[in-house]
């Protein structure tokens, strides 16, 4: 046995959010005249959703045309004659006070002007708001108004939601966050940190994945859970997966430092509570009470009952008696491996079984 680094293999609970969600709000009254999609399906920001009586305020931005050019030949008028009644001035023509009126005259024509432009503007803007558009791409809700209905100003239309990329917010153990908070005051960037999405049971009854990266980690510990706040960025360009769904999220790249650690299958149930064989002088088993940590993959982290330089019996214990003497062989540190052969072993020896079982229940009664 010796010290080493353990990579952690644990997942966090979650709900997928889509943060951009948005509700479509008739921004004019009028009559609903159309409806330009099917609910459920997919839109692109800037398609034309719905057309609330466009006629009414064309025909209103027409009437401010006409007021603006109205107010621009009333204010060239104006300022023809301050120019005149300057000139008359000069001449000792006209009184001072006459051509004090028609400079009033031309400030208020300017400001008739100024007037007659923001009502053009507001005009439209109320003829393009007639059309409401997509303001981001996602999917369109069931619509709440049909076709032929009045609505005023406020009134909710549909939602959209965008489907890719989407978002989860979990809570992550202070100890996870901590080693987190490591690895970027060393450099590396959130986006660097991969994360892993599984949601059970999507993909024909299996379960279905979603590659991501930790966009968000919190700086402070929440006192009540001992938790941090963390959330990821995944990736769903064919709608996989749906806002609202449980799943858990995987976070690569924690790790155990200087930790002892055997494979899973080593350690048995004692008397005493978790235990495993470790070899003696004379290559005998002896059992060793042990300190269970987390689980981290094929691996069993030990908090106490070890130490370096014990040799663990890392092999399926079944059947393994203490004081038996074993023939050690060297191990390779793959506990995967050990993992795989321990079940193929068993499921081989579950098939011999039923095997035989078959064969005997197939043999005639005398």
């Amino acid at each position: 046995m010796a010290r080493q680094d353990i990579a952690l293999d644990k997942s966090y609970p979650s709900l997928l959010r889509s943060d951009d969600e948005v509700t479509l709000v008739a921004r004019v009254s009028g009559a609903l005249e159309a409806r330009h999609f099917e609910p459920g399906q997919m839109v692109e920001e800037g398609d034309r959703l719905y057309t609330i009586e466009p006629d009414l305020y064309q025909a209103t931005v027409n009437q401010r045309e006409a007021d603006l050019q109205s107010a621009r030949a009333e204010l060239s008028r104006a300022q023809r004659d301050a120019q005149r009644f300057e000139q008359l001035l000069s001449q000792n023509s006209v009184s001072r006070q006459q051509y004090d009126q028609a400079l009033a005259d031309q400030r208020v024509a300017q400001a008739n002007v100024a007037q007659a432009e923001a009502a053009l503007t507001s005009a439209n803007l109320d003829l393009g708001y007639s059309q409401v558009t997509a303001p981001v791409s996602g999917m369109i809700s069931l619509s709440q108004i049909n076709v032929g209905n009045f609505v005023t100003s406020g009134t909710e239309l549909a939602s959209i939601t965008p489907l890719d990329p989407l978002e989860v917010r979990f809570q992550l153990p202070q100890r996870d966050a901590f080693e987190l908070r490591r690895q970027l005051s060393q450099g590396t960037e959130a986006s660097d940190i991969r994360a892993r999405l599984s949601i059970p049971g999507v993909s024909s009854g299996g379960d279905a994945e979603l590659e991501g990266y930790l966009d968000f980690l919190g700086s402070s510990v929440d006192r009540g859970t001992s938790t941090v706040q963390a959330a990821a960025t995944f990736e769903n360009p064919d709608a996989t997966v749906l806002p609202g769904q449980f799943v858990r999220v995987q976070i690569e790249g924690l790790k155990r430092f200087d930790v002892m650690a055997v494979p899973e299958i080593a350690v048995t149930q004692g008397l005493m509570g978790p235990q495993v064989y470790v070899l003696d002088d004379e290559n005998k088993a002896r059992e060793r009470t042990v300190s269970l940590g987390e689980l981290a993959g094929p691996w069993l982290i030990i908090q106490d009952g070890l130490e370096p330089g014990d040799r663990v019996v890392v092999g399926d214990p079944a059947g393994l008696e203490p004081g038996r003497t074993i023939d050690p062989q060297p191990f390779s540190g793959n506990a995967e491996a050990i993992m795989e052969r321990i079940e193929q072993e068993e499921a081989q020896e579950q098939a011999e079984q039923a095997q035989a079982l078959e064969g005997a229940a197939e043999e005639p009664v005398r």
